[in-house]
């Protein structure tokens, strides 16, 4: 079992900031920014790469959720970065999707 689904069942722990049927959001535990949180969807796909038609609307309540966030730590008015890592060569680390929300300071 993957380190996010874990996370999911809690059988680790993690600062989640959001929870609901289908996505768990928690702080990225190697921070890019001041405020950096990773939005996990919580059926397994394992990348961008395995993403089917069915998961059309998961994906588009993964990014309602990145601006729901956003305003929530108060980034939306000042700009945030949204970040899916694709495959070891895009800088994936764990095999299952998940959505960086980035923000706080200007970003590069």
């Amino acid at each position: 079992m993957c380190l996010f689904c874990q996370i999911i069942k809690k059988e680790i722990p993690a600062k989640i900031v959001d929870e609901d049927e289908n996505l768990i959001s928690f702080a990225d535990i190697n921070p890019k920014a001041p405020v950096h949180l990773l939005i996990v969807p919580k059926k397994h796909i394992e990348s961008l790469n395995q993403i089917k038609e069915d998961d059309l609307k998961l994906l588009g309540k993964l990014i309602l959720k990145a601006k729901e966030l956003a305003e929530k730590f108060k980034i939306a008015g000042s700009g945030y970065k949204l970040i899916f890592n694709c495959g070891k060569d895009g800088g994936q680390v764990i095999p299952h999707l998940h959505l960086h929300l980035l923000g706080g300071k200007k970003l590069e």
